[in-house]
């Protein structure tokens, strides 16, 4: 029988007895080890450590879509931290968290998701199924905003009024429409500017209210930069392509 087949329960040679005996002897290293895998027997710990592989999020983020209330969330950070497994970094009143860049949480965040691919299609079907509500709840946000383009509406009240916390509103939103909420919105706003202008003999000032800009100076700055002229100028070219001049 060669080495590699050899009984597990046999030393081998004089130098593996050694190594053996030395590694054993780092009941240190073993319980930090011991530590580290015992975070992670809670499914929901699991759950945000997995989820801030992928997002950067605040506790009221994770709470959100969790639905689970922002102590129990703190707790579960903690004990995250405590063990390296996460990160964050404070803006203004709120601290963002993260997946470490470590080793370690490298090769966990690797295992679990091997592990889901293979034991977990139950799981991967019930993230699809939450994944298409999302997109369905975007597309109700996106028209709702066209519906009020007059109004500057934040992430935050979209959020509260399609309850998707805003990490995932604007991350699901980018997916589905290409760019951003508000330079997809910006798009919107200047072709219907461009519309009114040329369409209808309304003031500057008033087509800039009606496309959600408040003063009619950053409105013209905002046209001026995505058509490369005035509204005032682009009127006037709109009008002699009409009558053929």
């Amino acid at each position: 029988m060669d080495d590699n087949h050899a009984p597990l329960t046999r030393y081998g040679s004089l130098r593996n007895r050694v190594f053996l005996e030395q590694a054993l002897a780092g009941t240190r290293e073993f319980g930090i080890v011991a530590d580290l895998f015992s975070q992670l027997s809670d499914p929901t710990r699991l759950r945000i450590f997995w989820m801030l592989c992928h997002v950067e999020a605040c506790v009221s983020e994770i709470a959100g879509l969790m639905d689970m209330s922002s102590p129990a969330v703190s707790h579960h950070l903690r004990s995250l931290r405590e063990t390296d497994l996460i990160t964050g970094s404070r803006e203004g009143k709120e601290v963002y968290y993260r997946a470490s860049g470590n080793e370690a949480a490298q090769l966990l965040h690797h295992m679990i998701e091997q592990t889901m691919c293979i034991t977990c299609p139950e799981e991967a079907e019930r993230l699809s199924d939450t994944r298409a509500d999302q997109i369905a709840l975007v597309h109700d946000v996106h028209e709702y905003l066209l519906q009020h383009m007059d109004e500057r509406i934040t992430i935050e009240a979209l959020s509260h009024r399609f309850h998707l916390n805003a990490t995932t509103l604007k991350a699901v939103f980018k997916s589905v429409y290409g760019n951003s909420l508000a330079s997809h919105m910006k798009e919107h706003r200047m072709e219907m500017a461009a519309k009114l202008l040329s369409e209808t003999g309304l003031p500057v000032s008033d087509i800039s209210h009606r496309v959600g800009y408040d003063s009619q100076s950053k409105f013209t700055a905002a046209f001026k930069s995505n058509f490369g002229m005035l509204p005032t100028e682009y009127r006037k070219e709109a009008s002699r392509a009409a009558h053929g001049k």
